[in-house]
């Protein structure tokens, strides 16, 4: 999934973000409201993790504009308030979801999770096909019965491709999602990761490649 992190504490986003993309999450970071409004203009988010007191443009701004906007992205406000009045207060801005600080990583891991998995069409739990098994949570992947360890672009390729079910996904459309911002569009990345996934996954091939449309898993 594509994350958003918008956190005006440095250490605090970093630790944030450095733990969403040890789950394989592509994750981008903004440290005031401003900053988070130009990166929603231009990136798909599925998921935007907000603090609610940022400087510049007030969370509840950012908030109020991804709810009014085009996107389809779920916001998880955090805020240093535990007051069951502020958590109200979010959820009626258009919040999906609220987290007083201080917080659990992986609290805010499993509910990032689950927010994403609403931000699309519904896809079940744990994806199969053609022999594959990905369990998004705990991060297993099993093709036939054996066990794969994958890096975690890998894991994120793979996850697009499963959740395409069938369709053809660009190799755009897997940049977009599986890397962060500082991605080169004109990079072979995509291209390797899908070569080394393939090599992984084993015989009989699973992934086709159709030329100047993207990879998918029929």
């Amino acid at each position: 999934m594509r994350v958003l992190v918008v956190e005006d504490e440095r250490l605090l986003a970093d630790a944030i973000a450095e733990w969403l993309r040890d789950d394989a999450h592509a994750v981008d970071v903004a440290g005031d409201g401003a900053a988070a409004l130009q990166r929603l203009d231009v990136n798909d988010y599925d998921v935007v993790v907000l603090d609610r007191d940022l400087p510049v443009v007030h969370g509840d701004d950012v908030c109020r504009a991804v709810v009014a906007g085009d996107s389809t992205a779920r916001v998880l406000m955090l805020t240093a308030s535990g007051e069951i009045s502020d958590r109200v207060a979010g959820l009626a801005l258009g919040a999906d979801d609220y987290l007083p600080k201080p917080f659990a990583f992986p609290e805010l891991a499993a509910r990032v999770h689950a927010l994403g998995r609403r931000s699309r069409p519904a896809t079940p739990p744990v994806l199969r096909r053609a022999g594959i098994i990905l369990d998004p949570v705990r991060r297993q992947v099993f093709r036939d019965g054996r066990y794969l360890l994958l890096s975690k672009k890998e894991f994120g390729v793979l996850t697009e491709l499963l959740r395409g079910d069938g369709a053809v996904v660009s190799a755009e459309q897997l940049l977009e999602k599986v890397w962060d911002e500082n991605a080169d569009p004109f990079t072979s990345a995509v291209r390797l990761t899908v070569l080394k996934l393939r090599r992984k996954l084993g015989d009989p091939p699973v992934i086709e490649t159709l030329p100047g449309e993207g990879y998918r898993i029929p």
